[in-house]
C-alpha cells in the first residue's frame, strides 16, 4: 500500500514542474550547505520535537539552508547569503513543496503545489500547503529567505517553498517587517563589502492555525532576523558604524503597532533566550561574528609587523 502511495504521489507531481529544477537535500545535518552559515557553524540551542535540515536547491545549486520543524509544519529559521538586490520580487514563481518530508526521495525534487485543494493527503502529514491558508484570513505568508534580499531571478525563486514560510499577521507583514526588510537591503547594499550571513527566525506562540478543525499550522509568536558582516565600511556614517559587524532585530507577530526593535547580536540572543523554545546555550554567530580587522590585527601582532 505505501508503494502504492507513493507512485500514486510521483505521477501526480510530475507533470508540475521539471524535476531537475529544483531540488532540496534533507537530513540530520547541514554539511552538504553549512558554506551558509558564519564560519560554516549552524545556530545553537533552537529546539524542536521532528527537527528536519533541509539544504534547498534550485536548479542543481544550492540556495540556502532551513531548520524545518515537521510537528508545527514550520521552519524555525532559514540562513542565507545576502546578495546586492534592486529590491523587486518574483511575481511568477509557483508555491513549491518538499517531498522528502513525506518519504525517502533519492532525486530530492521540491515540486509545484496543485493550483487546486485536492492535495495529495501524503503532502499534508508533516508540512503546510496552500490549501492551510485558505481560510486564514488574518494572515500571509512570509519568507524568512525574502526574496527582496537576493538579486538573480534563481534565487529569488527558490524562497518560493513553504518549507521557508511562516504564517504572518497581513498588517504586521506589510507595515512592520517588510519596511524592517528593505532597510536591512539598503544597508547591506551600501556598507557591506563582502559576503553578509544572515539568518532569520521565529519562536512559537503555541497556537495553530487549525482548518477542518485539525491543528495545522504553528504560528510565531516572534520574527526575528540577524546580519553577520565581517568586512564592511569603516567609514560609514556614524547612525550605522555600530550596526557593523552584526546587528538584528525583532518584532511580535501581531494586529497593529508592533514595529520592529533594532538590537545588538546579544540583545538579540539574549532576548531569544528567554522563549521557551530556545536553550540557553542559544548563539547565531560563531563566536558572535568577528570583524575581518580582528584577524588582520591578529596576524600582524603573531608576524611582529
Amino acid at each position: 500500500m505505501r508503494l502504492f502511495c507513493t507512485y500514486v504521489l510521483s505521477l501526480y507531481c510530475l507533470p508540475l514542474i521539471a524535476p531537475s529544477l529544483v531540488s532540496t537535500t534533507v537530513s540530520n545535518s547541514f554539511k552538504d550547505c553549512s558554506h551558509f552559515f558564519y564560519m560554516q557553524t549552524p545556530p545553537a540551542g533552537i529546539r524542536g520535537t521532528s527537527l528536519r535540515r533541509i539544504c534547498q536547491k534550485y536548479a542543481d545549486k544550492l540556495r540556502y539552508a532551513t531548520l524545518y520543524d515537521s510537528s508545527h509544519r514550520l521552519p524555525l529559521y532559514s540562513a542565507y547569503i545576502f546578495k546586492k538586490s534592486d529590491g523587486k520580487r518574483r511575481m511568477d514563481t509557483p508555491w513549491m513543496y518538499e517531498p522528502q518530508l513525506l518519504s525517502e526521495d533519492e532525486s530530492g525534487n521540491m515540486r509545484a503545489l496543485p493550483l487546486t485543494e485536492d492535495t495529495p493527503p501524503l503532502i499534508e502529514d508533516g508540512q503546510a500547503v496552500l490549501g492551510d491558508y485558505t481560510d486564514a484570513v488574518e494572515y500571509r505568508r512570509g519568507l524568512l529567505n525574502p526574496d527582496l534580499h537576493q538579486a538573480e531571478p534563481d534565487d529569488k525563486s527558490s524562497t518560493y517553498t513553504l518549507t521557508n514560510v511562516v504564517p504572518l499577521i497581513t498588517d504586521f507583514l506589510d507595515t512592520s517587517w517588510n519596511p524592517y526588510l528593505d532597510t536591512i537591503r539598503r544597508r547591506l547594499n551600501n556598507f557591506c563589502h563582502g559576503k553578509s550571513f544572515m539568518v532569520s527566525g521565529v519562536t512559537l506562540s503555541g497556537v495553530k492555525i487549525q482548518r477542518d478543525n485539525r491543528d495545522r499550522l504553528g504560528i510565531p509568536k516572534h520574527l526575528w532576523l540577524a546580519y553577520c558582516c565581517p568586512q564592511f565600511d569603516r567609514n560609514s556614517p556614524y547612525e550605522v558604524r555600530f550596526m557593523f559587524p552584526s546587528y538584528g532585530g525583532y518584532a511580535l507577530n501581531g494586529q497593529k503597532g508592533y514595529s520592529v526593535v533594532e538590537v545588538p547580536l546579544k540583545v538579540l540572543e539574549s532576548f531569544l533566550k528567554s522563549q521557551t523554545d530556545i536553550d540557553s546555550n542559544m548563539a547565531i554567530f560563531y563566536k558572535g561574528c568577528v570583524s575581518e580587522n580582528h584577524f588582520k590585527r591578529k596576524r600582524r601582532d603573531l608576524s611582529g609587523v
